[in-house]
């Protein structure tokens, strides 16, 4: 059964704005919105590659890093790995409910 995903007001009615039209990183919103949503579908955080990342949004590869590194300096994203070569595991951070 699919678990109908209910999108945080915050993210398309603040966050995308401030993505897209304060730093110009549209590209960031996107990749945020696919993790988010993958992780509230999944309920863990996303094990992704940057191929996947860029498959999943439609952005290329070198767009969707540049996404993540943006991203993770806005705090909106934290990024652990087991090793330099392996995936990372992405965790959409909402510091708005804090």
């Amino acid at each position: 059964m699919k678990k109908n995903l209910v999108l945080d007001p915050y993210i398309h009615g603040t966050l995308m704005r401030d993505l897209v039209g304060h730093d110009h990183k549209p590209a960031a919103f996107l990749v945020y919105l696919w993790l988010y949503a993958e992780q509230e579908r999944t309920g863990q955080p996303v094990a992704a590659s940057h191929s996947t990342l860029a498959e999943e949004t439609g952005l290329s590869r070198s767009t969707s890093q540049a996404a993540v590194a943006w991203l993770v300096r806005r705090k909106l994203l934290r990024v652990q790995k087991e090793s330099v070569t392996a995936t990372p595991v992405y965790s959409a951070q909402c510091p708005w409910r804090r």
